[in-house]
């Protein structure tokens, strides 16, 4: 495959060709069990049946409009997504990365409304993980993603140490424009940022005239058991960004703005051609209206729990904790053991997971997936940590 598709993600040599719930095949008619579910795409799983129905639906009608005109799904879809998430604008487009761009050109431009040249500054968090373009990749916190070969990055971002208060005296100014903060650092190692310090940060950012936002791409859409994780941290951000989950496998961003920041942008400022298409839209409608019910909420809690109370039970003794919320789950490893080596034994056993950070093994699954997926899947995950124990 490398003679024809660039191999930038270190692909595993496994084909895969169907998948319902949350269990694949590959070309070989091997099962997999999906502890990742496309790293956070797939929320409701594979080949659920009203997403593929809607989505069958609007390609008969319409798949593609310009965005200098709108669609009766794309309406629909901000309405409804606004009247739940509180927020008074929204922005689409087609990826997290995207969805953090249109973030930090507003930050730019609300610090040049309200501050002039000099409030440009958006403070991150170290460890954090914005995307692949190169100013998300300058905002985000961690130098092994800075390297010399992409240089030079664009100024304008500085990060702090989170979860510490000592990182928060002298962090904002009048040069600074946003804090900008994911709710839980997923790339980073399924840090979970404390609640407490987050609303600090968040009062900090303010006083000094800066808007607050949240990184939502991993996060949002249910992942953690409430819709947006900011929710829970009760911080109220003037903007937050979504993709991933957001239309359960149809490639989508969005960049939701309210208070200070909604009325930042204006006509010309940031546009994508394919950004809040008919098709990702009606897919989108059936994953909010799927997700952000109490009972489904509640029940993403409860697997989480499920998940990370078993592997705790097993007292392993290269297991040194299990962290996350909801189905966002870390198994920090001990740093005797490379997580990515546990990620290939997990592979060949038949269950498909992830790393994070340094030393971390991640489970990003369906948030639809079933106490027996569940089950079948912890089996194979604790075969194969006993063998890296012996």
């Amino acid at each position: 495959m490398e003679k024809v598709v660039v191999n930038n993600y270190g692909s595993f040599d496994v084909t895969f060709v169907k998948a319902k719930g949350s269990t694949m095949w590959d070309i070989n008619k091997k099962k997999y069990i999906d502890f990742i579910a496309g790293i956070g795409v797939n929320c409701l799983g594979h080949n659920y049946k009203p997403l593929v129905k809607a989505i069958a639906k609007q390609a008969k009608k319409q798949i593609h409009i310009s965005n200098y005109f709108f669609s009766d799904v794309g309406i629909c879809y901000s309405l409804d997504l606004l009247e739940q998430t509180g927020f008074d604008r929204a922005y689409f487009g087609n990826s997290g990365a995207e969805a953090n761009e249109a973030a930090i050109k507003l930050a730019r431009k609300y610090g040049q409304l309200n501050g002039g040249d000099k409030r440009k500054t958006i403070v991150t968090l170290e460890s954090s993980f914005h995307g692949r373009t190169l100013a998300t990749l300058t905002a985000t916190g961690q130098d092994k993603f800075h390297p010399d070969c992409f240089a030079p990055y664009p100024d304008g971002f500085k990060t702090i140490k989170a979860n510490d208060y000592e990182s928060l005296k002298g962090a904002f100014d009048d040069n600074t424009a946003a804090l900008f903060i994911e709710c839980i650092q997923g790339e980073g190692g399924v840090n979970v940022i404390d609640k407490e310090w987050a609303q600090a940060a968040a009062k900090a950012a303010r006083d000094a005239g800066a808007i607050v936002m949240c990184d939502e791409v991993q996060t949002g859409i249910g992942r953690t058991g409430t819709f947006l994780a900011s929710d829970a941290l009760e911080i109220n951000p003037e903007v937050v960004t979504l993709a991933k989950g957001i239309a359960g496998g149809i490639p989508m961003g969005a960049c939701l703005f309210r208070g200070k920041a909604k009325d930042v942008f204006v006509a010309g400022d940031h546009q994508s051609t394919f950004a809040g298409n008919p098709l990702a839209c009606s897919a989108a409608e059936i994953v909010l209206a799927v997700v952000n019910n109490e009972d489904f909420l509640k029940d993403v809690v409860n697997k989480g729990d499920y998940i990370r109370n078993i592997i705790k039970s097993w007292d392993l003794p290269i297991v040194k904790d299990v962290k996350g919320k909801g189905l966002m789950i870390g198994t920090q490893i001990d740093s005797s053991i490379k997580p990515f080596d546990i990620e290939v034994k997990c592979l060949e056993e038949g269950l498909c997971t992830t790393t994070a950070g340094k030393d971390v093994v991640r489970f990003l699954p369906p948030l639809t997936i079933s106490y027996d997926e569940i089950d079948e899947g912890l089996k194979i995950y604790k075969k194969v940590l006993e063998g890296f124990c012996k």
